[in-house]
């Protein structure tokens, strides 16, 4: 009997230790992984241009496309895509008195602060393998995702009346 309650002991020892040096292992080694980068990109004021015209995004600048002449006249910043492992989802909170609606498209999400007589954006953020292009005046707020040649546009406006979303895709 007591060799039999050795045995157990031993065995209990064995497996504790065991399990515990399992665990401190597989705790090690996904401490910094468990988590995905958030998808959303930050909207930072980056400056106005010469028009008036507030130019956001990250301060990674690259060509604009051309413009047409009857397009409104604007500094574009382009920002590249999420990385192809981010797949968490973001929240939107605002501290304004608006509505913050969230406008998910082809090309990524756009989240918007909607007040009686103008808007704020919230974030934007590009899907997979999608860019992105933001404008923004006095009276609207584009954010256009390209990929290739598929775009599509998300325009807010307020300049005559309370602010209007429309999604466009070319």
């Amino acid at each position: 009997m007591r060799r039999g309650l050795v045995h157990v002991l031993a065995w209990l020892l064995a497996t504790g230790a065991a399990v515990t040096l399992s665990w401190w292992g597989v705790h090690t080694v996904m401490a910094g992984t468990a988590y995905d980068p958030p998808r959303a990109l930050p909207v930072t004021d980056a400056g106005a241009t010469a028009q008036g015209t507030k130019a956001l995004g990250s301060p990674t600048h690259r060509p604009s496309p051309s413009t047409s002449p009857s397009a409104p006249t604007s500094t574009p910043t382009r920002t590249p895509g999420p990385s192809p492992t981010a797949s968490s989802s973001s929240s939107a909170s605002s501290s304004s008195s608006g509505q913050v609606k969230s406008y998910d498209t082809d090309g990524g999400r756009v989240v918007f602060d909607l007040g009686a007589a103008d808007a704020t954006l919230v974030s934007a953020t590009p899907g997979t393998g999608w860019s992105m292009q933001l404008w923004k005046t006095q009276t609207w707020i584009r954010v256009e995702f390209s990929r290739g040649t598929d775009r599509v546009s998300v325009m807010c406006t307020w300049h005559d009346g309370p602010p209007h979303v429309e999604i466009g895709n070319y």
